[in-house]
């Protein structure tokens, strides 16, 4: 006894103290820049600074109360964010479930059983005997214990287990990805919604003022001061604006619609903010540090996490190559009377243990050796291409945010001149200077760039939305 225990406390230690096959995880070496390309030139040579708007809550960063409404039911309530939610849950029972493999599985029964003899059999045995008595009952039962463990010697289970982690990690990094991109559709969408009603007022101003000016127009023409085709003409500008009216509160109702899905709820109205929406300028937006983004962004943390997983798995696959000991053991005890059931006359007892080394299996295990190491490489890959896709977007959020604040403020100035044209064009025309022509031409001028003023407002605004995506935030 004293030797048996001596041996499974050796075995135990080997077990523990075993070596874990596989390269040890290190981060691939990546080339990031100093600075982002697309950020405003600093004219004192001041170096970048690592306050970064991606660190920021995106209740910070979006100010509008019925966008922050919209933004906390959808995070509550969208099916997406629910099922990566689910998706974290499963892995952890999927951990759970690998790791079990490292330690000993115990199975116990017990039995009983009972036999019961007729009469006439039982005296027709009886009266073949010398005089002894058979009873008509007999009962036998019994408890027994088995259990099994496969040694993790040389870390196969470990290194699944050190995968499946990893695994859970990039499932975490997941979700939170899914509710970064949710918040960025969100804000996208209550802006593109807005722009639209926006659109949808100023053609509501704009053939307010044609139909004053078909009533002048046909004035005129009564008054022998203007001609039918005057009218002609102020009855289309009239009629397109009319008509732009009912496509306008088409998009809005189906850009609604789109949003109630991602707030999980069936296509239904929204509610908007009162106020305009106000930005801060470009230059009062920190971008941070280029390396910054490999610790933020959702999509790198779940491509290393990833990465990770499969540096584990050249672990598995390298283990497979080894000898495989496992240890079982099965006893309990047997008896016909309950009271000895737990005698140690009636116990018994059995352990085994089996060694097993593959001999010959075609290149089945070297090739999956080989096939570990090329889905390694092909992660690593991965991952650098995700970092390199994270600079590409950070860069393109920057120069968009610039270029189109600069748009923004140009198509200003065309909207006030455009005003000012069809303002001078009417009195003109009122004064009878002028043909109908003119008025036409100025007035279709300024519609259109009230329309582009209110699409380069959007455009500025959904800039600052994609550079707080692209810089990692939304998730916090």
């Amino acid at each position: 006894m004293r030797a048996s225990k001596l041996s499974v406390s050796l075995l135990l230690m080997l077990a523990l103290a075993g070596c874990k096959l596989g390269p040890k995880y290190a981060r691939p070496a990546v080339n990031t820049p100093d600075s982002f390309r697309g950020l405003a030139p600093d004219l004192n040579g001041n170096a970048a600074s690592p306050n970064s708007l991606g660190d920021e809550k995106w209740a910070e960063v979006f100010k509008d109360p019925a966008l922050q409404e919209l933004i906390k039911e959808a995070l509550a309530n969208n099916y997406d964010v629910r099922i990566a939610a689910q998706r974290v849950l499963e892995q952890q029972d999927q951990v759970g479930i690998t790791r079990s493999q490292q330690f000993p599985s115990v199975s116990g029964g017990g039995s009983y059983t009972a036999l019961g003899l007729p009469s006439s059999l039982v005296k027709g045995l009886s009266s073949g005997s010398s005089g002894s008595s058979i009873s008509t009952n007999s009962y036998a039962g019994g408890i027994s214990l088995s259990g099994a463990w496969n040694l993790d010697f040389w870390g196969l289970y470990r290194r699944q287990t050190e995968a499946a982690r990893a695994q859970l990690l990039a499932t975490e990094w997941g979700r939170r990805m899914t509710i970064s991109t949710l918040v960025e559709n969100v804000a996208t969408a209550y802006l593109q919604l807005r722009t639209l009603d926006a659109e949808l007022e100023i053609t509501r101003r704009t053939l307010a003022a044609r139909k004053d000016s078909l009533q002048l127009t046909q004035t005129l023409e009564r008054g022998g001061q203007g001609t039918l085709a005057d009218v002609r003409q102020a009855e289309e500008l009239m009629h397109t604006a009319a008509a732009a009216i009912p496509d306008l509160e088409r998009q809005i109702e189906q850009e609604e619609n789109s949003i109630s899905i991602l707030l999980g709820r069936n296509p239904g109205p929204v509610l908007r903010g009162v106020a305009e929406m106000t930005w801060p300028e470009p230059e009062q937006i920190p971008a941070g540090i280029p390396s910054q983004l490999l610790e933020r962004r959702p999509d790198i943390q779940q491509a290393e996490a990833e990465l990770v997983a499969a540096n584990a798995n050249v672990g598995v696959a390298r283990a497979q190559l080894f000898p495989q000991l496992s240890l079982s053991a099965q006893g309990g005890t047997y008896s016909s009377q309950l009271k000895s059931l737990v005698d140690s006359k009636n116990m018994y007892w059995l352990a085994s243990g089996n060694l097993t080394q593959t001999i010959f299996d075609a290149g089945r295990l070297r090739n999956n050796v080989r096939l570990s190491e090329a889905q390694k490489q092909e992660q690593v890959l991965t991952y650098q291409r995700t970092i390199q896709q994270a600079l590409r977007n950070v860069s393109d959020a920057l120069i968009g945010l610039r270029k189109y604040r600069d748009y923004r403020e140009e198509q200003a100035q065309v909207t006030m001149a455009a005003e000012d044209a069809t303002r001078l064009a009417r009195i003109r025309y009122s004064a009878g200077s002028t043909n109908y022509l003119e008025v036409l031409t100025n007035d279709t001028n300024y519609y259109a760039a009230q329309l582009n003023l209110a699409v380069a407002r959007e455009q500025e605004a959904v800039s600052i939305v994609q550079l707080y995506s692209a810089l990692g935030g939304g998730w916090q």
